[in-house]
């Protein structure tokens, strides 16, 4: 990931000063343990500032409205208490050259700050601080006590200190080449590294994207540049050194991120504050998607695993117990046949009652022929006692590995984050596995506010008839008990965990059998029978389909169905 620095910082501060300043301040709103989200109203509008001391991702920038759900977090509310209603007035770096800066809130622009947030983007250290006037610390993000750091702690009630001075010398535009060549070479090493041990304010990705247009490779040695190398090198850090002084940026996307230097361009960006909100949203969501697949995956593999060694006991059970009648006509023999006991037998032989075989029968030698008759009666009851026990724990089980299965096979459906749905859609699976008490999570938020979802996967079959997809149980129940119209048809694969789909028909529109065929290939391909070349696929109208009483979300039963064969391996990656 590329790290927020000082550069991007200043374009921010940059634009925040020329689009943001002054705005009042109306609300304060805790995204999660790292993030908050300031609403700033100007006389053109509302915006919310986004302000982060995530250890990967420190920022700052405008931002997206936070989601409706309530804010359980105290700093936020001891920021609102603080500065509701005071307007933020200035926007400035705390030092040269530091990525901190200070947020000063006034009653009106003109007047002295009554109150400063100072945001400090450093990494794992990164912070956000309220101070009153005299800079005392009221509350910060982050408390830092003596045993975390004995250079700097930072306790409310306590002095607020900068940070300690970077070491590094301090570009400027009146150097001359040979001096600025004179401090990178003086001790060998590859340019990469010497820019960035030698000048404050540089970070990996502004050099990288420097040599990259200077047309320099990083790995190359001081020492084996050559002249010309140096003059284009030398151009490039004035021109960053101009943008800086002069406050002129050019936000674009690049091959390995985002510039706000208009350096390997692969495509502009007219808002600073928009690249910066998609990249780092991107960013922090594509992490979070993959630790959260990761756990849900792993935790209904174990829970799976476990039921179905259940079920497989249950199964074997079942099995000993359909034995139960061969115990009775055992019983029932040696009591047909009580003279042919003898004292001390271990085995008698006897004929079958149908066939004349003969059929061994295994004796208790300390029991008489009535006593072992009334053992063999008693495992025949017992056995079909079991029956009538392990029968519907049996079939619970099952419903719940169908139901788990269901919600594993939604999961292979999202291999990659590629949008914010995706992430969401994981989202409602891991609250409603949490709904289910499959999961224990006390300190999980819905990111929605518990609601589901409409972010459907959506087609367009040939006929232009519009399928829609449900991406996690939740969906597939909205989708087939609330959204699906009495003319539309309802495709799922038969006997396959997998995802409710939905073709969309106008009352008297009849489709044709290219769109039938098209929507059963969906149906298969969103399912778990998705790498197979043919798949049996039901379909039928929704009116014909039911939830059973209490079962789980994704659960449905049918009648009047249809029956397609999909073929999964001719469904194409474009959706509508």
């Amino acid at each position: 990931m590329q790290t927020f620095d000082f550069t991007t910082l200043t374009a921010v501060c940059s634009d925040i000063r020329a689009n943001w300043l002054p705005s009042r301040l109306e609300q304060v709103y805790q995204r999660d343990r790292y993030t908050i989200s300031i609403a700033l109203r100007t006389l053109k509008g509302r915006g919310w500032l986004e302000i982060s001391w995530h250890p990967q991702a420190a920022r700052l920038h405008i931002g997206d409205p936070p989601p409706r759900i309530p804010d359980t977090f105290t700093f936020s509310q001891q920021l609102i208490h603080q500065l509701n209603g005071l307007a933020l007035v200035t926007v400035e770096a705390i030092a040269p050259w530091e990525r901190a800066i200070d947020l000063q809130f006034a009653r009106r622009p003109g007047e002295n700050a009554l109150y400063h947030l100072y945001v400090e983007i450093m990494g794992k250290y990164s912070n956000v601080i309220l101070t009153d006037a005299s800079n005392t610390i009221i509350t910060p993000a982050r408390q830092v006590n003596q045993q975390k750091s004995s250079v700097r702690p930072i306790l409310t009630g306590q002095p607020y200190e900068t940070p300690p001075s970077l070491t590094g010398a301090i570009p400027s535009l009146s150097e001359s080449q040979q001096r600025w060549q004179e401090r990178v070479s003086l001790i060998p090493g590859t340019i990469k590294r010497q820019l960035l041990k030698t000048y404050r304010g540089v970070s990996p990705a502004l050099v990288e994207s420097m040599l990259l247009v200077a047309d320099i490779d990083p790995e190359t040695t001081t020492d084996a540049l050559k002249p010309d190398d140096w003059q284009r090198l030398f151009a490039r850090w004035q021109e960053w050194l101009q943008a800086l002084v002069n406050e002129k940026f050019q936000p674009a996307w690049t091959s390995f991120g985002y510039t706000v230097l208009g350096w390997d361009v692969i495509e502009p960006a007219t808002d600073i504050q928009e690249l910066l909100n998609r990249y780092y949203t991107d960013w922090l969501n594509e992490q979070t998607f993959s630790q959260l697949r990761h756990q849900l995956s792993q935790r209904l593999s174990n829970v799976l695993e476990k039921l179905r060694l259940k079920a497989q006991t249950f199964e074997q059970r079942l099995q000993e117990s359909d034995r139960a009648d061969e115990y009775r006509t055992k019983a029932d023999l040696l009591m047909a046949h009580l003279q042919d006991w003898q004292v001390g037998m271990k085995e008698i032989s006897l004929p079958d009652f149908e066939t004349g075989k003969s059929v061994k029968i295994a004796l208790e030698p300390d029991k008489n022929a009535v006593q072992n008759a009334q053992n063999l009666y008693k495992q025949h009851q017992k056995l079909k006692r079991a029956r009538l026990a392990v029968e519907p724990l049996l079939k619970e089980v099952n419903a719940e590995i169908e139901y788990l299965e269901q919600v594993e096979a939604a999961i292979a459906q999202i291999e990659n984050y590629q949008t914010t749905e995706d992430l969401q859609t994981l989202e409602e699976i891991r609250e409603e596995l949490i709904q289910q008490r499959y999961l224990e999570d006390p300190e999980y938020r819905s990111r929605n506010g518990g609601e589901t979802s409409n972010n459907f996967y959506r087609y367009r079959t040939p006929g232009g008839f519009e399928v829609l997809i449900g991406r996690n149980n939740r969906q597939n129940d909205q989708l087939t008990f609330r959204v699906a119209g009495d003319y539309d048809l309802w495709f799922h694969a038969q006997e396959i965990p997998g995802s409710h789909v939905l073709l969309r028909l106008q009352p008297g529109a009849v489709p044709e059998e290219i769109d039938l065929q098209f929507t059963a290939n969906l149906a298969a391909y969103y399912s778990r029978a998705r790498q197979s070349d043919q798949v049996p696929i039901i379909y039928t109208q929704p009116k014909y389909v039911y939830k059973p009483k209490g079962a789980k979300p994704g659960i449905a039963i049918y009648k009047q169905e249809r029956i397609l064969w999909g073929q999964p391996q001719l469904v194409k990656g474009t959706r509508d």
